[in-house]
């Protein structure tokens, strides 16, 4: 870390976008270096431009975000995305639900102020939007489940599911997606997901997030 920061220092650049596999590497970072640090993902901690990015296309699909029922599904404990995104919903005043095995769920869960559910049925006819999370098999030191089967089976959306609910939902998926796992191609390629507007709208975002970090460094300079 030490070098990396050393070879920053030595290019004399404005904004760095770090992902790191340690949490807190681009606080750390940034207490060494004059620059803008954007958090690309930090671990399991944080991903902020995701939370930007998923935050936006709720607001771009429905209209709004506050007053939307949220629930976030899958590997929360292991998840950078469902931390920002529990952060970033509840700000903008949504209503935060996450569902998944017990196994994967944080202990401290329930002290961010978000429900909690461990029946994707119940989960799913609460919410307005379902944002699928895929299993982060790469985090893992042990088995948090039996086997995938299993965990499809309880907490893997698909179409039969998806009708069977007396109303209709948006589906998100921050992506890469294990298709047939956390979510089945009909439902990922249906007229209710909205994964590949996240991905175009991710650009944008990111986009944004750059210029306001330059412009803030060109008024900076003045």
């Amino acid at each position: 870390m030490v070098d990396t920061v050393n070879n920053i220092l030595s290019m004399k650049v404005d904004m760095v976008v770090m992902r790191h596999p340690n949490p807190g590497a681009g606080v750390f970072l940034s207490k060494h270096i004059n620059a803008s640090i954007i958090n690309a993902g930090d671990g399991a901690h944080e991903h902020p431009t995701q939370a930007l990015v998923d935050t936006y296309s709720i607001r771009e699909k429905l209209g709004d975000v506050a007053g939307k029922n949220v629930v976030i599904v899958g590997d929360i404990l292991h998840s950078r995305v469902a931390l920002s995104n529990i952060f970033a919903l509840q700000k903008l005043g949504a209503n935060v639900q996450v569902c998944g095995p017990k196994t994967l769920l944080p202990k401290y869960i329930e002290s961010l102020g978000v429900g909690v559910e461990t029946n994707l049925q119940k989960a799913l006819q609460w919410c307005d939007v379902a944002n699928m999370l895929r299993v982060q098999n790469e985090r893992m030191d042990i088995s948090y489940f039996p086997s995938t089967i299993e965990y499809t089976q309880q907490f893997g959306l698909n179409k039969k599911i998806l009708d069977s609910l007396d109303k209709e939902i948006v589906v998100m998926h921050p992506g890469p997606i294990n298709r047939g796992v956390e979510i089945t191609s009909d439902v990922a390629d249906s007229k209710q997901a909205i994964i590949l507007n996240q991905v175009e709208n991710g650009v944008a975002i990111r986009m944004a997030v750059l210029y306001l970090l330059a412009s803030k460094i060109d008024r900076n300079d003045d």
